[in-house]
């Protein structure tokens, strides 16, 4: 299981370096806000060998935009291009997952497309997270993820429960794609997500002390790391 950590910028990604993976987007613009791909480049500079991971957005039905953001991301460096389903249809769905995964894997096959749905999105009347992997594992994604969408400090675990995200893992594996868990995790999430075993979680507020909108502290991430590679 590795860990990732969500910079918000420059300065906060030099306090993250120690992750498995550092992640670039811009909390201010949603959940999955996108970042500049400045700031993608400039911390893909920082990273080195690091992988580094993008955000381009909790999106709307519009596949021509998402492709778009998505080949920039891919463009300005990033290993790890994410993308969030922020409506209901599945066919939409498809038409934006097929659309990024054109956009990124022709010219940049080792890139890595991450489709995330969101736990609480019974509340946000979005699409399921079973149903978005089923369409992503079709159409070529490589991870399938689950964050919250509405970041109010509930927990992904508020929405769903260890059993629920254990079936989300393991149906994922059965696509043949890894699995991502985020959603204001807090370090006593970590025992179950062991349980669980996704390939990836992702973390912000914890490691910022528990308040997503302050600035991440270095030493919360090596705790984080310690606990997840105890």
């Amino acid at each position: 299981m590795e860990l990732l950590v969500s910079p918000s910028s420059l300065e906060e990604a030099k306090l993250s370096l120690s992750a498995d993976i550092v992640d670039v987007k811009r909390p201010a613009e949603g959940s999955l806000g996108a970042n500049f791909p400045w700031v993608i480049r400039s911390i893909k500079e920082i990273t080195g060998e690091k992988p580094i991971s993008a955000a381009i957005g909790d999106f709307a039905p519009k596949p021509g935009t998402a492709a778009l953001a998505a080949y920039g991301a891919a463009c300005a460096g990033a290993d790890y291009v994410k993308i969030g389903l922020m409506f209901s249809d599945a066919e939409d769905a498809r038409q934006v997952i097929r659309a990024v995964v054109k956009a990124i894997k022709p010219e940049f096959p080792e890139k890595t497309v991450v489709i995330a749905a969101y736990s609480d999105y019974e509340r946000l009347l979005t699409i399921s997270p079973f149903d978005m992997a089923a369409i992503a594992g079709e159409e070529g994604a490589d991870i399938s993820m689950i964050d919250t969408g509405l970041k109010d400090g509930k927990s992904t675990f508020e929405f769903m429960d260890e059993a629920a995200l254990t079936s989300f893992t393991r149906e994922n594996k059965k696509l043949g794609m890894k699995t991502a868990l985020a959603g204001s995790l807090v370090f006593e999430d970590i025992s179950p997500l062991k349980r669980i075993d996704p390939d990836i979680i992702g973390v912000r507020g914890m490691v910022c002390g528990g308040d997503r909108s302050c600035t991440i502290q270095p030493e919360l991430v090596e705790k984080a790391l310690a606990m997840v590679r105890s």
